[in-house]
């Protein structure tokens, strides 16, 4: 096997298949990423055997054929090299890269041991705005759970609704919920998030064809492909959890409101909450934690509804209002110890649902 390439392009689809790669596999092969060449484009594949990425590039051919490289250290030697073309070889169980003088020679991996992967046929796709969907899963995505040990709460639920796609995620302190218009499908599936969140770094953000099977779900661009195996098991009744109305309504601005949670969070810790006092003049923050001190601060904002006190954990309502694409973000809550929702001001199309702390 033997090609010619750019370096940043070779360099850049050697990577983004490389983020399929296993860092913790007990397989030394899948530590590799198998490159092969036909019909003048190197076709790059990694994979974990849960997720699988395969990338490609149209390059200069020399010669055909097949070899599995060390990941990480064959996309780094790329990159190192001086700008401008660079030479892939391999033979005799070695494999070559040079570009501009430097080379570097590195010890190919079996191909025989790589994992028999084959692509499944696409069918009952959804053609989508990858762009959008990614935007879309990057809201739904940050409530979902990254405990290995509770599979179930990993994933995003792909959910038809009618005209539209529901995107929904929880870790069971936290549930978001986004909608994504025009886009119909049927059904449900659940999707792992650590999968979906490597899409625009690994086949791009183009035109996205989305196939949602009975075991697999595969996103297609032109820059490549990624599969992942579906987790099968059944996702929380998530509807009985979303209220219809709340008593309470605070409107303030998203921008002004991160700040101060970001100045409550120097006091406060992970298990120290933030006091949302809520009144009609908007609300005041404060978090009081023994051994340090206390911050305070009064945003302006328009409230309806009784005068109450909430706290919620800073983190978690700080990844909710980043999550809110508005300038104003809508807090809605009933009780002091009932769940309360973020939301934009201008569209519903993201609602974040967070647990409070018990004071």
């Amino acid at each position: 096997m033997r090609i010619r390439a750019e370096r940043d392009d070779l360099a850049d689809v050697l990577a983004r298949a490389g983020r399929a790669v296993g860092t913790r596999s007990p397989l030394p092969i899948l530590q590799g990423i198998l490159c092969e060449v036909s019909g003048g484009t190197l076709t790059v594949t990694g994979t974990d055997n849960e997720v699988t990425v395969r990338t490609y590039l149209d390059v200069e051919v020399g010669e055909e054929g097949r070899t599995v490289i060390p990941a990480k250290l064959a996309a780094e030697a790329v990159r190192k090299l001086p700008y401008g073309a660079v030479t892939l070889a391999a033979s005799d169980g070695e494999v070559e890269i040079t570009g501009g003088g430097p080379r570097f020679k590195l010890r190919a991996m079996p191909v025989d041991d790589y994992p028999k992967i084959t692509d499944t046929a696409i069918e009952n796709a959804i053609e989508v705005d990858g762009s959008q969907l990614i935007e879309a899963l990057g809201q739904a995505g940050i409530a979902a759970s990254t405990d290995d040990a509770r599979p179930t709460l990993t994933g995003v639920l792909f959910e038809g609704e009618g005209d539209h796609l529901r995107l929904v995620a929880t870790d069971s302190y936290r549930l978001s919920v986004r909608d994504v218009e025009g886009v119909a499908t049927e059904g449900s599936k659940l999707v792992p998030y650590r999968a979906l969140r490597e899409l625009g770094r690994t086949i791009g953000a183009g035109p996205m064809t989305v196939a949602l099977g009975e075991r697999e779900a595969s996103f297609v661009t032109s820059q490549g492909r990624l599969t992942v195996r579906i987790i099968d098991a059944v996702f929380p009744n998530y509807k009985q959890l979303l209220p219809e109305d709340h008593a309470n309504r605070l409107i303030v601005d998203k921008g002004a409101f991160l700040e101060a949670v970001g100045r409550a969070a120097l006091v406060a810790e992970d298990h120290i909450p933030v006091r949302l006092a809520m009144h009609a003049g908007g609300v005041e923050l404060s978090v009081i934690r023994q051994e340090v001190g206390e911050a305070t601060e009064l945003l302006e904002g328009e409230y309806t509804g009784d005068d109450m006190t909430i706290a919620f954990n800073t983190r978690y309502l700080t990844d909710g209002l980043n999550a809110v694409a508005d300038e104003k973000v809508v807090v809605e809550t009933s009780d002091p110890l009932k769940p309360g929702l973020l939301l934009g001001a201008e569209k519903r199309d993201f609602q974040y649902l967070l647990m409070p702390v018990r004071l």
